[in-house]
């Protein structure tokens, strides 16, 4: 309550009200006073509700802001006995009943002024049924409908405006540019008609000239019609493609199944069909449309506040102990035939639930598979426009793959010679290099012989040639022993690796067999792990629904204890509470006083009577004060005033002490004299 009383003076210090209150002052306002500041508040919300209280009769104050508060939508708290309240406590300025009001007046000022507003023209006058059976005022009702109903469309086309960010001052910068471009476009005009006017025959080409631009106009909507006819076309022929498909499909299916299976089919298909549009759909329509009334109830219903929460927690609350009450009572009757039934109902409604769910994710397969569908449509219109060719379907894909297959393994064998090929010519390579090197070897002896015999340096004379000549033959001689021995070894290494060539050949066949073998198992080990794979999903999938399954009735095993524990306690509080009572009935029925004194009624009984006792004398008590009250407070009085007086005597007496000690008052024949 503090709190809206803080927030009641906070806004009422603001603007527009200024009232400069605190919390002491608004809460000593008289009601007079509080009725006046509720009028502000609703004066500045409706401007038609500016009166002054005090020159205004008490009924017709509450009737007027009665009917504000209805057009506004507020509900006070309570029902209708409250209602009555409500009334009188507005008649009379009761705090309890104006501090609410102005509350919610004060949050939604903005919102209520809108709504009082648009009350002034949409509140719709009731007419008699025999009034409106004359034409005049028939026709009259009529226009003012119609001009309620367009105060309605221009009402919300103002409110787009103003919520759209369009300001004003931006729109006149716009007007006014575009007034100063259009000056500027007429005196252009100008000056190219008197231009114009000098040229011969100026009106032709102006006719011309307007022939023209109809014809670019005429062009540009041609041009339009011709693409949108180029847009019908590709969609009808995608809408072809996607028959012809369909067709195709069909003529497969009818091709590779039988009347039996086509029969069966059907039927599930119309059993799936009839569950749908008989079951499913009609329990869906009823949620919807029970969603749409819960919602326009929701929309027509004025906004709630804090204290309209609660109350409607504090009534659900009390629905929620009424049904366990009722649940309670009805666990406690044990009828077998009921528990049977529960279990057949439980058991029943399991069922629905899992047919619903089958049914919705049949239904989401379908949607899947029509997806699917469309895709691969696509797919393949996309690349009949790439390739200009058709994509292979069924047993052309079967034999393409095959002959793929084929045409693979006699790629393979035909890379397996190429590296054997590859391999040899290695070996051959190797032979050169080594070849090469030992003639490098041997001429790098021939030099090093040379040198020896001191052939190189010399000048070619007679005598060194014929030692050049018999030097030759015999470097002739050696060449042709080194060659002899070459040939020999060529001949060796021929003959080593046509050993070893023919050695390697069976093991190279088996090794052919084996790459063979290889690479049927890695094909055969590709489609299990695809086959495996798919498996694994499927039991994934199947296992992930388990798992809801189980979760769920682990969840309703909860439920279940938890509500057998409830009943359990529950229980044994009724016993406790009936073990009182038969004990209390007990002691009271029971002849010995002794029991009956420990009866919880007699207890009550003699407290009560204890307590009566005590008020009695109490009674007493303050019926004796109150008659000696006014004599008791005359004799205070007294007394204070005989403290006064004597306090008085006090001070003089001690004033005549200090006046003795200067002096000797004598008092002699009724005279006083004082004696220095």
């Amino acid at each position: 309550m503090s709190d809206q009383i803080k927030f009641i003076v906070e806004k009422l210090n603001k603007e527009p009200f200024k009232k400069n209150y605190n919390l002491i002052t608004f809460d000593s306002l008289e009601p007079m006073q509080l009725l006046q500041v509720l009028n502000d508040v609703l004066a500045e919300i409706d401007p038609k509700q500016v009166v002054d209280i005090r020159e205004e009769m008490p009924d017709q104050t509450a009737k007027r802001m009665l009917s504000l508060l209805g057009i506004l939508k507020y509900k006070p708290p309570g029902n209708a006995t409250d209602m009555s309240t409500f009334r009188q406590g507005l008649v009379i300025g009761s705090k309890p009943v104006i501090h609410p009001v102005l509350h919610w007046l004060l949050q939604r000022t903005n919102e209520l002024k809108k709504r009082a507003y648009l009350a002034r023209f949409l509140i719709k006058l009731e007419v008699p049924a025999e009034f409106l059976q004359d034409e005049t005022v028939a026709d009259t009702n009529k226009q003012y409908e119609e001009l309620m109903e367009g105060f309605k469309t221009l009402h919300k086309e103002c409110e787009q405006l103003k919520t759209s960010g369009f300001s004003i001052a931006e729109i006149r910068r716009d007007i006014s540019a575009m007034e100063e471009e259009k000056d500027q476009l007429i005196k252009r005009v100008d000056r190219l008609k008197k231009r114009v006017e000098t040229v011969q025959n100026h009106q032709r080409m102006f006719k011309i000239a307007r022939q023209l631009r109809v014809e670019k106009e005429r062009e540009e909507f041609l041009a339009q019609q011709k693409q949108e006819q180029k847009n019908q076309l590709f969609h009808a022929v995608q809408r072809l493609q996607r028959v012809q498909n369909q067709l195709k499909s069909m003529q497969h299916a009818a091709a590779d199944a039988k009347p039996e299976s086509l029969m069966k089919r059907l039927e599930e298909e119309i059993k799936f069909n009839s569950y749908m549009v008989s079951e499913k759909f009609p329990k869906e329509l009823d949620n919807k449309k029970k969603e749409m009334r819960f919602l326009q109830k929701v929309v027509s219903e004025p906004a709630m506040g804090h204290s309209d929460l609660l109350e409607l927690e504090a009534k659900i609350n009390e629905v929620n102990t009424q049904l366990n009450q009722l649940i309670e009572k009805k666990m406690m009757r044990n009828e077998p035939i009921e528990g049977k039934l529960s279990l057949y109902k439980q058991q029943a409604s399991i069922i629905s639930r899992k047919k619903e769910a089958k049914a919705e994710e049949l239904q989401e397969a379908k949607e899947k598979l029509s997806n699917l569908e469309r895709e691969v449509s696509m797919k393949a219109t996309q690349t009949r426009e790439f390739d200009g060719t058709e994509v292979l379907k069924g047993d052309e894909f079967k034999r393409y793959v095959s002959k793929l297959r084929s045409k693979s393994t006699v790629f393979k064998k035909k890379h397996q010679i190429i590296a054997e090929f590859k391999a040899e010519y290695g070996l051959l390579q190797r032979t050169e290099e080594l070849l090469k090197q030992r003639h490098e070897n041997i001429q790098h002896q021939l030099q090093t012989i040379e040198d020896k015999k001191g052939i190189s340096g010399y000048s070619y004379t007679q005598e060194e040639l014929e030692r050049v000549s018999a030097l030759k033959s015999e470097v002739d001689e050696v060449k042709g022993r080194t060659l002899d021995g070459m040939s020999e070894m060529v001949k060796k290494l021929n003959s080593l690796v046509a050993e070893k060539k023919s050695a390697l050949a069976p093991i190279i066949k088996e090794l052919r067999q084996l790459r063979q073998n290889c690479q049927e198992l890695t094909q055969e080990c590709e489609e299990k792990k695809t086959q495996y794979d798919s498996c694994a999903a499927g039991l994934e999938s199947n296992r992930s629904k388990l798992e809801q399954e189980v979760r769920g009735l682990r969840e309703e095993c909860l439920q279940e204890e938890s509500r057998y524990h409830y009943t359990n306690c529950m229980i044994k509080n009724l016993e406790v509470q009936l073990q009182r009572a038969t004990d209390e009935m007990k002691a009271y029925v029971s002849s010995d006083q002794q029991e009956k004194r420990k009866a919880i009624r007699e207890q009550y009984a003699k407290n009560i009577a204890e307590q009566e006792n005590l008020g009695k004398k109490l009674r007493e008590k303050q019926k004796t004060v109150r008659e000696s009250h006014g004599p008791n407070m005359k004799q205070a009085k007294m007394w204070r005033d005989f403290e006064q007086l004597m306090e008085c005597k006090k001070q003089c007496f001690l004033k005549q002490q200090n006046q003795t000690s200067i002096g000797q008052v004598i008092q002699e024949g009724g005279e006083d004299r004082l004696i220095l």
